[in-house]
């Protein structure tokens, strides 16, 4: 049975704020629900505190000894000290933790050192949990801030995971392939709906404490308006997302009940052979002779017409899409093309305005320069008439 909290301490580190530096030792551990994983640094004066209060709640030293203090030599000075004690300390809080007597887990000093939930964030995450395996049994409100955070990556994980397995049934060639990748992504839109709404239910618990049964005591925590708003948003997203898969989902078994039907008198199946696509694809002609095989009807029947083109290649953003994606990929590519053009009528625009500019700078510089010319023709006057006297004078 895997342990709620797993505890190493795989390094250590040493303190530089204070004036006297000393060791800390990072303590990793990981939740099984919900599934994270943080670090809670220590120092050794701590574990004694810890040990202190341990021994006093329950009144029988933990499974395994603390490591003595030693009086001669640092840590911090003595790297062989450091990593000893490392490992002793990890196998006094794995003896802890590991051990069948429970006193030493249950007491609040435990659990305050390691920063673990309170029990009623446990509880929440053993409805997370219960969301998780039976969403028809779920449904409770996580009312636990950080709870619900893991709760909506789990949601995330799920849609993704619908989505894939969707995208694994278009791609499948078997009928039997089929309905088993319809099958997965169902299984995971069904948990999806049962974890939205205990996301919403708790969201409307924190937002109102004292709506849901709080006390005042504060085993709710109320979230601020701004937090409120960014996490409806998410919900809103993740709500969107979910009808779109259940609609694809819906619509591609619609349409394999459809076919199935009216192929049923035949003996087909629900995907075609690479000798019916060949066929499909070949030419009319032969196109023709393959249903008239298939409906019964005898003789050969040419039809006349021309072949407006091959199919197009598949592509890496086509390959998982359906008739619909393909559809709304096309608008996506026509929306960004309007926006090119948008963006490059706008640049063009720029670009006239500033010829504009140009032109009237040109304007008023070709005026300049005509002024200047008149006022040169007028000096050449002037000194044609002085230069005239000074012949005269000479």
């Amino acid at each position: 049975m895997a342990l709620p909290v797993q505890i190493s301490i795989p390094t250590t580190s040493t303190s530089s704020t204070d004036s006297k530096p000393f060791t800390l030792y990072n303590i990793t551990l990981r939740l099984q629900f919900p599934l994270r994983s943080f670090t809670v640094q220590k120092r050794y004066s701590d574990f004694v505190t810890l040990n202190k209060t341990l021994v006093s709640f329950v009144g029988a030293p933990p499974p395994s000894p603390l490591p003595q203090k030693s009086w001669f030599t640092r840590t911090t000075s003595s790297p062989v000290l450091t990593e000893q004690r490392r490992k002793d300390l990890e196998t006094y809080l794995r003896a802890i933790n590991d051990s069948p007597d429970s006193r030493w887990r249950t007491t609040p000093s435990w659990r305050a050192f390691l920063n673990l939930p309170s029990s009623t964030a446990s509880a929440n995450a053993s409805s997370l949990h219960a969301t998780l395996v039976s969403p028809a049994s779920g449904g409770a409100p996580i009312t636990d801030p950080i709870v619900w955070l893991d709760c909506h990556r789990d949601l995330k994980t799920h849609l993704h995971d619908a989505r894939l397995h969707l995208a694994r049934r278009d791609q499948a060639t078997s009928a039997h392939g089929q309905h088993e990748s319809s099958a997965a992504a169902k299984r995971f839109l069904v948990k999806a709906g049962g974890m939205i709404l205990a996301l919403e239910l708790g969201l409307r618990a924190l937002a109102e404490p004292a709506e849901w049964g709080d006390d005042g005591t504060g085993s709710i925590e109320k979230l601020g308006e701004g937090e409120l708003r960014r996490r409806r948003d998410l919900l809103a997203i993740a709500r969107k997302e979910k009808d779109g898969l259940e609609a694809l989902a819906n619509s591609m078994s619609l349409k394999n009940n459809t076919f199935n039907g009216s192929s049923s008198a035949s003996g087909a199946g629900a995907v075609a052979t690479a000798q019916e696509r060949s066929t499909l694809f070949s030419s009319p002609n032969a196109s023709q002779s393959a249903l008239n095989n298939s409906s019964g009807i005898s003789g050969t029947t040419t039809r006349g017409g021309r072949i407006l083109g091959a199919p197009l290649p598949e592509t890496d953003k086509t390959r998982e899409l359906d008739n619909e994606g393909v559809l709304q990929l096309q608008r996506q590519v026509i929306r960004d093309q309007d926006r090119d053009l948008e963006e490059m009528r706008k640049g063009i625009a720029r670009l006239r305005d500033l010829g504009v500019a140009v032109n009237e700078e040109l304007v008023l510089q070709n005026e300049l320069l005509g002024l200047v010319d008149e006022d040169t023709d007028r000096l050449a006057g002037k000194l044609a008439v002085a230069k005239k006297r000074v012949g005269k004078i000479s």
